[in-house]
C-alpha cells in the first residue's frame, strides 16, 4: 500500500515561521491573518528596533506544477504590498514549503532581493524554518553557475 505524503498547509507554514520569528527577536506588534484575510499573512516588528518584517505565506500544492505556481503567486502578492514611499525600510519575506522555496532561491535574482529586502523562509515537513537572505541567494546562485 502506497503511503501518502501529507502536504504542508499554509497554516502550518505560517505557524512555523511565527515560532521561528519569536525565537529570533521578532515579536512586537505581531499581526497575522487567516486564509481569507486581506493584506500580508504575517506582519511583525523586531523586539529591539523599529524594523518590520512583512511575510506572505503559501502552503504546498497537491500537484508538482503547483510548487512553481505557489512561488510565483506569493512573489506577486508580496511585491504588490511593498510600499516604496515609506521612510521606514521594511524587510519582506516569502514563507514557502521547502519544495517551493527551492524554486524561489533559484529564480529570484539576488540583486533584486537585495534591493527589495526580500528574504525566503523555507519550511520543511517537521516545521523547521531556514531563512535565506539576499546574500544567501547570491552564494547559492554563484555556486550553481560553476
Amino acid at each position: 500500500m502506497k503511503k501518502e505524503i501529507k502536504k504542508l498547509s499554509e497554516e502550518f507554514v505560517k505557524r512555523s515561521i511565527i515560532q521561528w520569528l519569536s525565537r529570533n527577536k521578532y515579536g512586537r506588534n505581531l499581526k497575522f491573518g487567516g486564509l481569507r484575510d486581506k493584506g500580508v499573512d504575517i506582519r511583525v516588528q523586531h523586539n529591539n528596533y523599529g524594523r518590520y518584517f512583512l511575510i506572505e505565506t503559501k502552503g504546498e500544492s497537491k500537484i508538482a506544477q503547483g510548487q512553481e505556481v505557489a512561488f510565483v503567486y506569493s512573489l506577486g502578492q508580496i511585491i504588490t504590498r511593498m510600499n516604496v514611499k515609506e521612510k521606514t525600510k521594511y524587510k519582506y519575506g516569502l514563507g514557502l514549503p521547502e519544495s517551493s522555496a527551492k524554486i524561489a532561491i533559484r529564480r529570484i535574482p539576488y540583486q533584486i532581493a537585495k534591493q527589495l529586502y526580500l528574504n525566503v523562509f523555507s519550511v520543511n515537513n517537521k516545521g523547521v524554518v531556514k531563512l535565506y537572505t539576499p546574500e544567501d541567494l547570491k552564494k547559492y546562485q554563484n555556486e550553481k553557475r560553476r
